[in-house]
């Protein structure tokens, strides 16, 4: 650890996870794991350390019964081979044979012991995969365009750039210990692949002309997130070289660590601290450690919200397409993991690329043996042309093992698909997300229809209830959706969401998106 923890001045202020990290690095609970914890059990970690278990990519699942959540870091959402055979494996041995895609790509199993950990670690670690810090105080997934490489709309490939960016971040004990997560992304589609304006760093793609030459890189954007208090991210005017992005990183990161606040968890992510100093301010302490940036160039980003891949479509290598394949809800088995992977061995690159709208893509499969890829068993099961409203719905993980979930996210989706489908001919792309408690970890607010589970109180006693966000947006024009002043118990949700969008069908004007149409009309009247 080479810097002072400037905030050990003032050790009475911290709050209580601040003041357990004072003792020691949350990074350190990896060898408690493996040398002591997963011998003894459960029991054996005492209650300080369970709150440090989060560094080793691991939570408490519901109902805390000392089986756990592991998450697996992917980088830009891209697994080779060897790597997804691997988790195939770990989710048939040791996660019950269940596996589920995070809405930042990352692979989450469930049911996992601490006995298993040492062993599971050492499988991720053979195929440099980790789950280390893919939960806690600390940078997590670095996400962006999971087409990197084959895509025909993106400036570059930046595989490389976030492999370099991942590997000094990971396990590095400067930043380790952060007032909370940072979320990055880097992107150079021009397709918004990499969600910038919900992130805490967000490179997206741009050009600007210095010294006479044409330079690809990237502007930045900062302090963007969901959760009780959502925040688009906020543009720096600054061009951002691809040379640049790893110091640049280290550089914001630097200042949320030793300015972001600690002494109240709800406001310790750095989108607080911009709020608060305001981004003049917080540009001038960045280019303290930058020196001063290029001002912005062109930005190269179209207009585009969420993007699900699906279908056959063609890379930029000539002669070769990739397949966008439905994962419903993001959840499967390892037999079908397994399957895709081996589809990708045989006639594909050897990648499969994760999204956060939690499907997969197969990539590099020559055109002339499409049909004989399409005709595989498997895609009866998992489409490539969805037709759904499911296809459509993004779920976070919901009560059946989140702690903090007051929902059943999963059985609302399935329930509500359901209904719609067989009421409804939805001609057009509706995406709609499912976060089971204020924390929107379904992307709730971003969504044309957003679902967020909470609870409501009916004659002295509590229930399930849902409140509605309608009209969020991401990429140009960025909103979040509006709430609406009612929460629904879940029979009224099904039917409430299923007459707003019958209204939309109805009234909406040629070729006019659901967001577009929210912002003309008053939505509010449609469930009076």
């Amino acid at each position: 650890m080479a810097y002072d923890q400037v905030w050990r001045k003032d050790v009475e202020l911290l709050n209580n996870v601040e003041k357990i990290k004072l003792d020691r690095d949350g990074l350190e609970v990896i060898e408690a794991i493996i040398k002591k914890y997963s011998k003894y059990g459960f029991d054996s970690v005492p209650e300080e350390d369970r709150i440090l278990l989060k560094w080793a990519g691991i939570y408490e699942q519901k109902p805390k019964n000392g089986l756990f959540m592991l998450r697996v870091r992917i980088n830009t959402g891209k697994i080779n081979v060897s790597g997804a055979k691997v988790l195939s494996e770990i989710s048939q041995k040791y996660g019950r044979n269940f596996m589920k895609i995070t809405t930042r790509g990352a692979i989450q199993f469930y049911n996992i012991r601490l006995e298993d950990l040492p062993d599971i670690f050492n499988k991720l670690n053979s195929v440099h995969l980790a789950s280390y810090e893919a939960c806690g105080d600390c940078p997590r997934t670095v996400i962006g365009n999971p087409l990197a490489g084959i895509d025909k709309n993106e400036l570059f490939d930046t595989t490389e750039l976030v492999n370099k960016v991942n590997d000094f971040l990971l396990l590095n004990r400067d930043f380790s210990n952060l007032p909370r997560k940072l979320k990055i992304s880097i992107s150079a589609s021009t397709k918004n692949a990499g969600n910038s304006e919900i992130n805490d760093i967000s490179f997206t793609p741009a050009i600007k002309k210095i010294e006479g030459k044409e330079v690809i890189g990237f502007h930045l954007k900062v302090g963007g997130g969901l959760s009780t208090k959502p925040v688009i991210a906020k543009e720096i005017n600054a061009f951002i070289a691809v040379e640049q992005v790893q110091k640049v990183i280290e550089a914001v990161a630097t200042i949320f660590r030793d300015y972001g606040y600690r002494n109240n968890r709800n406001r310790a992510r750095l989108k607080f601290l911009i709020e608060d100093w305001g981004i003049e301010k917080f540009t001038e302490k960045l280019y303290e450690y930058t020196g001063v940036l290029p001002t912005k160039g062109i930005d190269k980003t179209e207009d585009c919200s969420y993007i699900n891949y699906y279908g056959v479509n063609p890379q930029k290598q000539k002669g070769k397409s990739y397949i966008g394949v439905h994962i419903p809800l993001g959840q499967m088995n390892s037999a079908d993991f397994n399957e895709l992977a081996q589809i990708s061995e045989e006639y594909g690159d050897g990648i499969l690329r994760t999204t956060s709208c939690q499907n997969i893509i197969i990539s590099g499969i020559k055109n002339d043996k499409l049909d004989e890829v399409l005709s595989k068993e498997i895609f009866k099961k998992l489409s490539y042309q969805p037709k759904t409203i499911l296809s459509r719905i993004v779920a976070c993980t919901g009560s059946k093992f989140c702690n903090l979930a007051l929902v059943d996210t999963q059985s609302i989706a399935l329930k509500l698909s359901k209904f719609i489908d067989e009421k409804l001919e939805v001609d057009v792309p509706i995406n709609i997300k499912i976060s089971g408690c204020p924390n929107s970890c379904g992307h709730t607010n971003t969504a044309d229809i957003g679902i967020r589970g909470s609870i409501i109180k009916q004659e002295g006693k509590r229930y399930e209830a849902f409140d509605v966000f309608l009209g969020g947006k991401l990429g140009q024009g960025a909103t979040f959706g509006q709430k609406l002043d009612l929460r629904l118990r879940e029979n009224e949700l099904i039917k409430a969401i299923a007459k707003i969008i019958e209204q939309y069908l109805a009234h909406r004007k040629d070729n006019e998106t659901f967001h577009n149409f929210i912002s003309r009309v008053d939505a509010r009247g449609f469930l009076t």
